[in-house]
């Protein structure tokens, strides 16, 4: 299946120019190439824009996942594998780092018959397959009671379910802008004495009770009861770096995904604060691996088969079959790429909630060319709180399920050339759904996408774009709700693809040039 998908985007896309330049498409109103080759945003009134989503994936986006060279070759033993893989990893994870890497290890063609999660605990360290289809495959095949098959994480201390930062502040001021859009490169702050380039910053944006009611987020019910979409008092951090400092002004390595509007924020206020980051694994990855599972026909509240979940900084998941598993792929952290991930499902999941089949859950986060084969799905699902970029790039998805910010205010989401014939693509308010999931993703695009239908709703004072894509515009109340339609969010280009061909590889080849492009296997 990997080699159907790379075929259909080689022939739909064709190399560089024919992922940017797009023929003759005609050019979208917010994101177009201008007389002399540069991208030219438009703006809203307030200075909001499309944010440049380029700097998602491994080191920073354009940078060429490594070959990192072989230390350990593991080969079947016909038994039960898991803790001889598990050795051969501890083994390399001893060794010394040689310019940020310690070792791979090998598994060679064969069945590892396996009952446990293994686990990548160390920086520099790589499990590698003999390859993920054909003669030379490598399968984990999972057995036994349900679990995880592989953890990339550093064992204590690491990060959770949800963005967080280290309580060890070295410094704090606020922002003073009276609002901050979208897309913004800049902060201008009270004091920036005791900041310093390099430096590594949360923006804290309080969830506030004049901001929720704002957001008409006050008033979820279902079943009789109050429902909380986002806690007042909760912190929604947007983690970034500090590239130079003029006055008390801050120019960020990554733009903002979410706007900051002083009217409804302060008091408090929105701060930033010079942090310690979590412990996080780095330069780790899994590659060219096929695992399978016993197939799995029950609800995904039950203990389950799952594949994957990476949580670190500068990591990679590329090339994997992925055959049973449920709520598959889960990445946490920043700076992540997962490339050429195909997760097979022919036991139908029951129930009426729906696993996730990639969760990305952080921030600079690239699925690319990735594929999902399943019904009664999440192909693609957010947790709360999580500050983009997050970019699906040229992705299909089979079957009736759905690729969605799933819940509390997630932003900076880019669907780029995904295709979901029969299943949907959506930002949108989903109300009372879960425990109070409500406005799941703000200032999200879809470009030049098709799937069945699609929908995409403009939360108050916010937009999120439906550009060039094609399939039915669906418009539709809050669930559980007796009131009208939602505002539709902006749509452009309805039915016809536009120029660039992707808005992702134009962005990158602007900031960093073709050879950046290349480096990412286009």
């Amino acid at each position: 299946m990997i080699m159907m998908l790379l075929l259909f985007i080689t022939l739909t896309w064709g190399g560089v120019d024919g992922n940017i330049r797009a023929g003759d498409s005609p050019n979208s109103q917010w994101v177009s190439m201008g007389p002399e080759g540069k991208l030219v945003y438009k703006s809203t009134a307030r200075g909001d824009r499309i944010m440049d989503f380029s700097h998602a994936g491994y080191g920073g986006g354009g940078v060429a996942l490594p070959r990192v060279g072989v230390k350990r070759v593991v080969k079947p033993s016909g038994g039960e594998d898991t803790a001889i893989i598990q050795e051969a990893i501890d083994a390399v994870s001893a060794m010394p780092l040689e310019q940020g890497f310690r070792g791979a290890v090998l598994l060679a063609p064969g069945i590892y018959n396996t009952s446990g999660t293994i686990t990548i605990s160390t920086s520099g360290v790589v499990l590698r397959g003999s390859g993920a289809e054909g003669e030379t495959t490598s399968t984990i095949k999972m057995s036994g009671e349900p679990h995880l098959a592989l953890a990339i994480r550093v064992s204590v201390g690491g990060e959770g379910s949800g963005p967080t930062h280290s309580r060890e502040e070295r410094a704090r001021t606020t922002i003073r802008d009276e609002y901050v859009p979208s897309g913004a490169l800049q902060l201008h702050v009270a004091d920036a004495s005791g900041f310093a380039v390099g430096d590594a910053i949360a923006i804290l944006k309080p969830v506030t009770k004049s901001w929720v009611e704002f957001m008409q987020m006050h008033d979820l019910v279902r079943d009789g009861r109050s429902q909380t979409w986002l806690a007042v008092d909760r912190m929604l951090t947007t983690e970034r770096r500090i590239v130079a400092i003029s006055g008390n002004t801050f120019l960020l390595d990554v733009p903002l995904s979410d706007s900051f509007d002083a009217g409804y924020l302060n008091p408090p206020g929105t701060a930033v604060v010079k942090i310690q980051p979590p412990p996080r694994i780095t330069q780790a990855g899994v590659e060219h691996l096929h695992i399978e599972s016993p197939q799995q026909p029950i609800s995904h509240s039950q203990p389950h088969f799952t594949a994957v979940r990476l949580s670190g900084e500068d990591c990679w998941i590329r090339d994997l079959v992925l055959d049973e598993t449920m709520n598959s792929v889960g990445v946490n952290g920043r700076r992540i790429t997962v490339e050429r991930v195909t997760i097979n499902r022919k036991a139908l999941h029951q129930g009426a909630s729906r696993p996730a089949e990639f969760a990305p859950n952080g921030t600079q986060i690239l699925i690319d060319r990735c594929e999902v084969n399943a019904e009664n799905v999440w192909f693609i699902a957010t947790g709360s709180g999580y500050a983009g970029p997050i970019v699906i790039l040229n992705c299909v998805f089979r079957g009736d399920g759905r690729a969605e910010s799933h819940q509390r205010w997630s932003t900076g989401m880019l669907y780029d050339n995904v295709h979901a014939l029969n299943g949907g693509i959506d930002f949108r308010n989903r109300g009372s759904m879960g425990s109070g999931h409500g406005w799941s993703m703000g200032w999200g695009v879809a470009w030049n996408c098709v799937a069945k239908d699609f929908i995409i709703q403009d939360p108050p004072g916010v937009h999120n774009w439906m550009i060039g894509c094609i399939g039915e515009s669906l418009l539709t109340p809050r669930p559980f709700g007796s009131g009208p339609n939602l505002p539709e969010g902006i749509k452009d280009s309805h039915g016809t693809h536009v120029a660039p061909a992707s808005l992702y590889l134009a962005q990158l080849e602007e900031r960093l040039g073709p050879q950046a492009v290349r480096n990412i296997g286009y």
